[in-house]
C-alpha cells in the first residue's frame, strides 16, 4: 500500500480546473486499485487559509501498490488531461510511519509503522472537521499555528488543503528529516500551545494526524 498526494498548478484554464473538483471523480471512484481518495482545494499562501487558491488543487489517494499509483499518475486519462491543461504538477509518494484518528469515519492510511529511515524527508498530514459553533475561535487562532510551522527549521513545503471551505481543513507539510519534525514537536512553544487549545476547546468533531516517509517526489513543468 502507498499514498500519493499531487499538487497541480494552473496559470490558465482555472475555471476548468475548478470544475474538476466535481467532474474528475469518474477517474477515481470505480478504480479498484484505489482504497481511498480525495479531490482537494488549497488555501492561498501557506497553511490554513480563509482565502482559496484557485490556481492550485490537490489529489490525495491511497493505492493497493506502487505500480498502479505510478501508472495512473503517468499514463491515465486523468493524467493526460492534466498534462494538457496544467502548468505544473508535484507528486509525492508516501509510506506511512504513523497514523492516528479518522477521516470520514475511518483511518485510510496503513497504521503499521514502517522501518524509519531518519535521513529521508518526512511528509505530515493534519486534518480536522471543525465544529460549526467553534468556527470563530478556530480561525482566530489559525495564524499562530501557520506561523509556527512556517518559521520552523527544517520545513521545506507547507500548504493548506481542504474538502469544504471553513469546515473541513487539512495541511500537508514536508520536512528535511525526522529529527527536524521531532525538534519542532518538542521545542516549539507556539505549536505546543495550539495542541493544548485544540484539545481544551474541542475544535474538531473528527481529526487525523499522519506521518509519512517520502519515498519519491517528482516535480514537472507541463506547459
Amino acid at each position: 500500500m502507498i499514498t500519493t498526494i499531487s499538487f497541480i498548478n494552473y496559470r490558465k484554464n482555472k475555471f476548468w480546473a475548478f470544475k474538476q473538483m466535481a467532474e474528475s471523480h469518474k477517474y477515481f471512484v470505480k478504480n479498484s486499485n484505489i482504497i481511498f481518495y480525495k479531490l482537494l482545494g488549497t488555501g492561498a499562501g501557506e497553511g490554513f487559509s480563509l482565502v482559496p487558491d484557485f490556481s492550485t488543487y490537490a489529489v490525495l489517494a491511497v493505492w493497493n501498490d506502487y505500480e498502479h499509483a505510478k501508472k495512473f499518475i503517468e499514463r491515465s486519462d486523468h493524467s493526460k488531461l492534466i498534462l494538457e491543461k496544467a502548468y505544473s504538477r508535484n507528486d509525492f509518494f508516501l509510506k506511512t510511519i504513523q497514523s492516528q484518528g479518522l477521516w470520514n469515519n475511518k483511518n485510510p492510511f496503513n497504521k503499521k509503522i514502517v522501518d524509519l529511515d531518519k535521513n529521508k524527508k518526512i511528509g505530515i498530514i493534519t486534518r480536522g472537521k471543525i465544529r460549526l459553533i467553534k468556527q470563530l475561535d478556530f480561525w482566530l487562532n489559525v495564524p499562530k499555528a501557520s506561523n509556527a510551522i512556517k518559521n520552523a527549521k527544517g520545513v521545506e513545503f507547507y500548504k493548506g488543503i481542504g474538502e469544504l471551505p471553513l469546515m473541513e481543513q487539512a495541511t500537508f507539510s514536508v520536512w528535511k528529516n525526522f529529527d527536524a519534525v521531532k525538534k519542532f514537536a518538542y521545542d516549539s512553544q507556539a505549536h505546543s500551545e495550539i495542541i493544548k487549545k485544540t484539545r481544551k476547546r474541542n475544535w474538531y468533531s473528527e481529526d487525523l494526524f499522519a506521518r509519512f516517509m517520502i519515498e519519491e517526489n517528482n516535480y514537472k513543468l507541463l506547459n
